[in-house]
């Protein structure tokens, strides 16, 4: 099967099986390493990436899904402002980093951030249900977060935003 779609903002084009997943085409094929293939069950969130504007699991996307879509991965996303907003927010609130669940974490922050410029406690503990984390409390997800929206509402802002 033949499947073209956006890969990081390029159109990509590749022959593969429909039901190979989109974790092992990132790693495999495109030699894409920031998403980790961990439980493949869609538990730990290691595998994150932004599938048409939401965080998913790739462990979970079979590769006939991908047809027509956008994908970004850390490595596209590491590009962009808001990755320098988010990294440079989380070190500045204490926010652990280990590199197994970072880019789950990472994603997941963007994700809210692009809904909710100002999300509260609830929000933020939601948004990162689904990334299991062990080096990271939740309170230094919370601030680190809410350090992170500061931060980008200063720089799209001002800072009295």
């Amino acid at each position: 099967m033949t499947i073209g779609f956006i890969l990081n903002g390029e159109d990509v084009v590749i022959r593969t099986n429909a039901e190979q997943r989109l974790i092992d085409i990132l790693r495999g094929t495109f030699q894409l390493l920031g998403a980790k293939a961990g439980c493949y069950s869609g538990h730990c969130g290691v595998c994150s990436v932004i599938f048409n504007g939401e965080v998913v699991k790739a462990c979970l996307i079979p590769a006939f899904k991908i047809r027509g879509s956008e994908v970004i991965t850390i490595e596209g996303f590491s590009q962009t402002d808001e990755y320098q907003d988010i990294v440079q927010g989380f070190a500045d609130a204490g926010v652990e980093s280990c590199g197994f669940c970072d880019t789950g974490k990472i994603l997941a922050a963007e994700a809210l951030l692009s809904r909710n410029t100002r999300p509260g406690r609830e929000d933020i503990l939601m948004a990162f249900e689904g990334i299991k984390c062990r080096c990271t409390e939740p309170e230094s997800l919370i601030s680190g977060v809410m350090t992170v929206a500061e931060r980008r509402r200063g720089r799209l802002y001002g800072r009295g935003a």
